[in-house]
């Protein structure tokens, strides 16, 4: 297994597109690297694309993970920190991590840092005007001043932010949408947390993406795809690079 490496200012972002639930990508996915609390967790999907999302990501994670620690995939054991954060369990310095998926894309974090990530399908109308009284004071007066067209779409990239940032945190949507701002004009004289950047992501027309980063300085950014073919029972070299460059 070749060693892939990230360094303190580095930020490796692997985005996923998971196969139909009906095709043949998804009847070879290597299930069997999963744990039984994975694939319980996959059983419960009542719906057959939730379930294979699920299970592409979650292998997804373990195959991106192996060659940053040289543990196979499938040895991987993940706890978690008394913070929240996900790690990885008997791996010495090993990288930290983070996951999301939502409608048919996952991404993945990993750095030598706190890091969180989180992608959204952009929501209707409805669903951003029903959330926006939780968030924080700032945020909404940004909101507010938009006009309808445009509420649904920058709900989303705010939302993204917010719970990347929460998720690099390691405390989730627990500490409340109210406690930090992330909006992006700083209206009133608000700011985002200090000793974190938080970078807005490509995610495509229906998507918003973010991920969030422990750092005081601008990181390098390196963004990669795992194709569903890297995630079947016969996959040798699961980190097949298609592009580099800023996210």
């Amino acid at each position: 297994m070749s060693l892939l490496r990230v360094a303190d200012d580095d930020l490796h972002l692997w985005t996923l597109r998971p196969p139909p639930a009906d095709s043949a990508a998804a009847r070879a996915l290597a299930t069997g690297e999963l744990d039984h609390a994975e694939r319980r967790r996959a059983d419960a999907y009542v719906r057959p694309g939730d379930r294979v999302q699920y299970l592409a990501a979650h292998l997804a994670l373990r195959r991106v993970l192996a060659p940053y620690t040289g543990v196979p995939a499938w040895r991987l054991r993940f706890g978690r920190e008394a913070a929240g954060r996900p790690v990885l369990l008997g791996v010495p310095r090993a990288p930290s991590f983070s996951l999301s998926h939502s409608h048919g894309l996952v991404l993945l974090g990993v750095a030598r840092r706190p890091v969180g990530v989180d992608v959204q399908r952009v929501p209707p109308y409805a669903t951003a005007e029903l959330c926006r009284g939780a968030l924080h004071p700032a945020e909404r007066e940004e909101l507010a001043a938009l006009p309808e067209p445009r509420l649904a779409e920058a709900f989303a990239r705010l939302w993204t932010r917010k719970e990347a940032y929460l998720k690099g945190l390691g405390t989730g949507l627990a500490r409340g949408l109210a406690a930090d701002y992330l909006g992006e004009s700083g209206r009133d004289g608000a700011r985002r947390p200090a000793g974190w950047v938080v970078l807005d992501l490509a995610g495509g027309p229906d998507h918003a993406a973010a991920a969030a980063l422990r750092t005081d300085s601008t990181p390098r950014v390196t963004t990669r795809e795992v194709r569903p073919e890297d995630l079947t029972s016969t996959t040798h070299d699961t980190h097949t690079e298609r592009g580099v460059g800023s996210a």
